[in-house]
């Protein structure tokens, strides 16, 4: 099973997340973890896609205003993907992703 971190910033933003969007998101993350878990390409509704202007920081789409930046680490646990969870909200997650 996939390993994750989150941010600090990342908590704050989720706790600011209307129940709706929580729900949005978390769906989104089930999607997310199946594809990492079948080691598949990221189904194309998610589009994840590296950050422009980044090296190592990934965005993903979970509503049509919702996105969520992430990167990836090194295994927590042999064989498994871990992700840090670093931002989660609108587009604005990407003045400071």
């Amino acid at each position: 099973m996939p390993t994750y971190g989150r941010t600090d910033r990342f908590k704050k933003d989720h706790a600011a997340l209307s129940p709706e969007d929580k729900a949005r998101f978390r769906s989104a993350v089930d999607k997310f973890v199946a594809d990492l878990k079948a080691e598949r390409p990221f189904r194309k509704g998610l589009r994840v896609e590296r950050l422009q202007g980044t090296e190592a920081i990934f965005e993903m789409t979970w509503a049509d205003d919702g996105r969520a930046t992430f990167e990836n680490e090194d295994e927590q646990v042999e064989g498994e993907p871990h992700v840090i969870w670093r931002r989660v909200g609108t587009h604005e997650v990407f003045g400071k992703p």
